[in-house]
């Protein structure tokens, strides 16, 4: 074989000027890729034209046929398939090559990934997210800052505003994929894009069809992407430029004024939460899901952070998908046909999995990498903090493909992060605790510096997946305790965040062996044959042993060791839970509501008078104490006590005077005594009846 350095390589001759020569394809290649239109538009736009002179040398073009994609596209938005280049479904090296030519800030990475940059938005916006408000979902759809309406109006101006941007462009890219790996109910989506970038990240994120599949594809769903173009922020209920909108009539999804490619990833996801509950009686659900060697499937929900996709990954167990799953009456199986994970700190330590997928055909998203050796850094957070990579689910070696299984599930585990570290590592629920756990979403987040905030954030996502929502959550919760009475599956509640204190007083992350080491005694059911204690305030029932788990980290309060007070900070953490639980209060059973924190359980209600209860006039008003375990602490002043103060009016006869049922009675007949503020209402109830009765009395005496 030849040495490739002793390969002659002769320059290439100089194309001659001249019309209607023999080169007159190659120059027109040239002008047209001088003028950045694609490639792959060539041949239609120069071989098949006739008539060619030195004034017009493109020439006539006949009557062309289009492909019924270009029809369809044609018809239904008015794509202009005669100027601009559609590439349908092109292959991945090609998508490489478009990228890297006509998108700024790409790049091949070492590994073989494509890096990405998204622009200015780097993660999903939340508030911008829009419901067209129409006849046919209006009735189901759960409206307010998670569902915002848009008037049919603004969507037909949002859509005509995305189609006449993507027909500005020279080449836009045509996506075509399933959502749902059950046939019976996954729907089809076709993605019209600009970028790139895009198109290679939806390739990935959807079930790819077979070539015969193609042949006959037709979409349920289109998702028109004009992220790169900025929505009219004067239109009505436009709060900013950026807009992403899901008409449920029209089967459509606009996006306007972000690149950020999550927003169609979620987008298919909110049409899944919608379509499966409402046309087909399917849960949606935002979790991940594997299977044991003996078809015991495991779901996981959690927020970011919480370990879903680390605990998920087990080696024992085939993964069925990372993020989104819908449960049927059959079984359980995955919307995507990738993945889409966090890359800050990733390490092939921490993740091999993860790791190893980032090769050649994946989807770097605003990663930062050396430009010499093009290794990423991905300990590097300058463009954002949330570093993504999305690959095919085939590039993970234990996935389960297809990704389906005809077992239901027999542990749904509740990840949690408490920063507080005062949830057990892990807890059994009840079906009702399960409803009220799935309702509030909690995990916790270490509020920044710069506010000046020092302990930990609640933070309540309903579901686990509030910002995707369609429907009630209680339509879900109340789904998914049928779900699981029927199947007799069990319920945890896992707390993967700090022990012995919080993140602020001293506390330590839980070791991650000590979690494999729980979820593996659920897996081979240990967990079952053990002794349970009642959790106080949560009413939460944990286990006193756990096969590979010390036994004093199961019970926070045997493993505190922090400065503060343990009942106070659980106390505080309950309390947290009831306010955010009393937003779906509305909808809920009180088996339900009864299932929530508690949290003055240990406290008992003493009301005395103070040392100047009687004074000889009517200048002071009385001071009411409440006594509890720890401490007398005064919680009512005479400020607070200005509204309490009894006024009769000036008829009325001395004995009527201290009966005055109408304001207290009220407030008595209307306490709800599961509300988190129950206590400290009702001491002011209590006090404030000591004090009519002896303001009645008084004026008695002193009429």
């Amino acid at each position: 074989m030849t040495p490739a350095s002793n390969i002659h390589i002769p320059p290439a001759a100089p194309v001659e000027p001249g019309f209607l020569t023999s080169d007159f394809f190659q120059q027109q290649v040239a002008k047209q890729r001088n003028n950045n239109y694609h490639s792959t538009s060539l041949n239609k736009m120069v071989a098949a034209s006739v008539n060619r002179t030195a004034l017009h040398p493109g020439g006539v073009l006949p009557g062309q046929s289009h492909t019924e994609l270009e029809e369809e596209l044609h018809e239904h938005a008015h794509i202009d398939y005669d100027r601009v280049a559609i590439i349908a479904n092109p292959a991945v090296p090609a998508l490489y090559e478009d990228a890297l030519v006509y998108e700024t800030g790409t790049a091949i990475t070492s590994s073989g990934a494509l890096t990405a940059y998204s622009g200015a938005k780097t993660g999903r916006s939340p508030s911008d997210k829009r419901i067209v408000q129409e006849e046919s979902s209006e009735k189901d759809i759960w409206w307010g800052p998670v569902n915002k309406p848009m008037t049919p109006d603004v969507w037909r101006i949002n859509r005509e505003r995305a189609v006449d941007y993507l027909n500005t462009r020279n080449r836009i890219y045509v996506i075509d994929g399933f959502a749902g790996w059950d046939e019976r109910y996954r729907i089809s989506v076709r993605v019209v894009c600009a970028r790139a970038y895009h198109a290679l990240f939806m390739r990935n994120m959807l079930i790819r069809p077979s070539a015969e599949e193609l042949k006959h594809f037709h979409p349920d769903y289109v998702i028109y992407n004009a992220g790169s173009f900025p929505a009219n922020r004067f239109t009505e209920g436009m709060t900013s430029a950026t807009s992403v909108a899901i008409n449920f009539a029209e089967k459509e999804m606009v996006i306007l004024g972000t690149e950020y490619a999550g927003e169609m990833k979620k987008g298919v996801f909110t049409v899944l939460f919608y379509e499966m509950p409402v046309k087909h009686n399917v849960l949606t659900l935002h979790s991940s899901a594997n299977e044991g060697k003996n078809g015991d499937v495991t779901v996981f929900f959690g927020l970011s952070g919480t370990g879903k996709t680390t605990l998920s990954a087990d080696p024992n167990r085939a993964l069925i998908g990372d993020d989104e799953h819908c449960w049927t009456d059959r079984g359980v199986f995955n919307i995507e046909g990738g993945c889409y994970a966090k890359c800050v700190g990733l390490s092939a330590e921490k993740e091999p999995d993860i790791y190893n997928a980032i090769r050649f055909g994946s989807v770097l998203e605003n990663v930062v990498f050396d430009p010499i050796s093009r290794n990423v850094n991905y300990d590097d957070t300058t463009l954002t903090e949330n570093t993504r990579c999305a690959y095919p689910i085939e590039y993970i070696e234990n996935a389960k493909i297809p990704c389906i299984s005809d077992k239901h599930p027999s542990n749904i585990i509740l990840l949690t992060c408490d920063a507080r570290g005062v949830l057990p590592p892990i807890s059994k629920l009840t079906t009702e605790q399960t409803m009220f756990h799935f309702i509030s979403g909690y995990t916790s987040k270490m509020a920044g510096t710069e506010d000046g905030v020092t302990e930990p954030q609640a933070t309540f996502s309903s579901c686990f997946a509030q910002p995707f929502l369609a429907l009630h959550p209680m339509r879900y919760a109340r789904m998914l305790a049928d779900k699981i009475k029927e199947h007799k599956a069990n319920a945890w509640l896992l707390n993967t965040g700090w022990v012995g204190a919080g993140a602020t007083t001293g506390g330590k992350r839980c070791p991650l062996k000590y979690t494999r080491a729980i979820l593996d005694a659920i897996h081979n059911g240990s967990l079952n044959n053990v002794e349970y204690e009642t959790y106080d305030v949560f009413n939460l029932h944990v286990p006193t042993s756990c096969p590979g788990v010390p036994a004093e980290l199961l019970n926070p309060k045997n493993s505190w060791t922090a400065s503060t007070s343990f009942k106070g900070e659980v106390n505080k953490l309950g309390k947290l839970f009831n306010e955010n639980f009393a937003k779906y209060s509305d909808q809920a059973t009180k088996e339900v509501i009864a299932a929530g924190p508690n949290p003055h359980s240990r406290q008992h209600l003493a009301c005395h008078p103070s040392p100047n209860m009687l004074p000889p006039e009517r200048k002071e008003v009385p001071v009411f104490h409440v006594s509890t375990d720890t401490t007398d602490q005064a919680l009512l002043d005479r400020d607070n006590l200005q509204h309490l103060r009894y006024r009769p009016p000036p008829r009325m006869d001395a004995w009527s005077r201290h009966r005055r049922p109408s304001t207290l009675h009220r407030r008595i007949m209307h306490l709800d005594l599961r509300s988190p503020s129950a206590g400290d209402h009702l001491r002011r109830v209590v006090c404030a009846l000591e004090i009519t009765a002896y303001l009645g009395i008084r004026n008695m005496l002193h009429p």
